[in-house]
């Protein structure tokens, strides 16, 4: 049995300690959540940044947020990896310096992505790959584009390998069909009040994953 004087100092700890978690609960509950956009298609000639910016002016609306736009194209990120526990080349040290602490920093992501041959862009999967506890326990919403099935059998690809990485992806989704015809020059869709209520059902999902998760990672770390 504990004497009474360590019985004494635990409990003040304890209680010491209550408040102290109150207050980064609240203040994380009042704070915008922070979401990091991937535009992930590099090709020449891509439509990725005009549909992104027409995203990012539909869910604005819906306020909280707190938008980090990572476009790959932007990113000089290499294919060529270390070995297991190796250290990155110069090259790839410069690119994950830009874009890993925006992937730690953010609560949740969106990849606004087309479909290239029923997938999705390489580059997307190569950012993935070198990232790991930077997914873990936050979750993810999809804008995709590309021919009749909207872009929806890249997202199913994507969904797979964001749950090996202990990501949450949202249920519903952003599909714009058709972007050759479907898109104004501007990237917006021509039907603007079925995509806009898309964004509605997704950025509503999103939030609501983000702030718990978010709360739940700051009461008890995620393990994995």
């Amino acid at each position: 049995m504990p004497a009474p004087d360590s019985t004494a100092t635990t409990t003040t700890t304890t209680t010491a300690a209550a408040p102290a978690t109150a207050t980064a609960l609240a203040a994380h509950e009042n704070a915008p959540l922070r979401v990091a956009v991937i535009v992930g298609s590099v090709r020449e000639g891509r439509q990725g940044p005009a549909v992104t910016e027409w995203f990012l002016r539909a869910a604005q609306t819906h306020g909280g947020l707190d938008m980090d736009v990572i476009d790959l194209a932007g990113i000089d990120l290499p294919l060529a990896m270390p070995g297991w526990g190796g250290a990155p080349s110069a090259r790839a040290a410069a690119a994950l310096a830009d874009v890993t602490p925006r992937l730690a920093a953010a609560d949740a992501f969106v990849v606004v992505t087309p479909e290239y041959n029923h997938s999705f862009p390489a580059a997307l999967k190569n950012l993935i790959d070198w990232h790991h506890a930077q997914w873990h326990a936050k979750p993810v919403g999809f804008v995709s584009y590309g021919g009749l099935g909207g872009g929806l059998r890249a997202v199913e690809q994507l969904r797979l390998i964001f749950a090996e990485l202990h990501a949450m992806t949202v249920r519903d989704s952003v599909s714009l069909h058709g972007p050759w015809s479907g898109l104004g020059e501007d990237g917006a869709p021509r039907d603007t009040a079925v995509a806009e209520g898309a964004v509605k059902g997704m950025i509503g999902q999103l939030t609501w994953w983000g702030r718990v998760l978010r709360a739940a990672r700051t009461t008890r770390p995620y393990q994995g």
